[in-house]
């Protein structure tokens, strides 16, 4: 089978990624094949490799779809500097997208991008809503900022200090103290109070 007509029966499928598994699957193959078949898509570059058994296809994956697909299985989002970015609260572009999921902290290079990922407790995964047709979980500017300040303490220091913020008109302080209620830890709280001191009105 030519490669162009294995690409046509994938843009036929219309969806963002493919898995080894599945080709060989569709095409009756062997994984073995299959993945030989992915590499060489990929090295035509209408393929690009997210991780071990997963592929994305050039003209539909977007970048901002990574976290959900390398925190899998467990349940990621969009957070920190990338979300602050996002709702217009920083002005610099991070040079990675930062995510905030269940899975373990760890940082990821694919072709497209590189992801940060930062780990919190399952009673601290909240607060993102879904953005644009793909449905990418994206934290609310709230959380976002609650996020760093939630990690500041971390021990790579990569969110010690506090960005230069720009608060949008649709950023609600209340939320913002809602979901600080939510941290058990009366340390961690005056801790994230601290930090934000002097930035959210609220807080000051």
């Amino acid at each position: 089978m030519q490669l162009l007509d294995v690409y046509a029966q994938l843009k036929n499928l219309k969806q963002p990624t493919i898995t080894t598994r599945e080709l060989a699957g569709l095409l009756k193959i062997k994984n073995a094949t299959a993945s030989k078949i992915l590499i060489r898509l990929s090295e035509h570059g209408l393929l690009v490799h997210l991780k071990h058994g997963l592929w994305g296809m050039t003209e539909l994956i977007d970048k901002l779809m990574l976290p959900g697909y390398l925190t899998a299985p467990f349940p990621g989002y969009i957070s920190l500097q990338s979300a602050l970015y996002y709702h217009g609260m920083i002005t610099q572009i991070p040079e990675v997208i930062y995510a905030v999921s269940l899975a373990r902290t760890k940082q990821i290079t694919t072709p497209l991008a590189t992801v940060s990922i930062h780990h919190v407790q399952a009673n601290f995964f909240f607060g993102f809503e879904t953005i644009g047709k793909h449905n990418i979980k994206m934290a609310t500017p709230e959380k976002a900022l609650l996020d760093i300040a939630y990690l500041s303490t971390a021990k790579s220091k990569l969110f010690a200090s506090l960005p230069e913020l720009e608060l949008p008109e649709i950023f609600d302080t209340v939320k913002l103290v809602d979901m600080l209620q939510k941290i058990q830890s009366k340390n961690r709280r005056s801790i994230i109070i601290k930090y934000l001191h002097g930035k959210i009105p609220m807080l000051s």
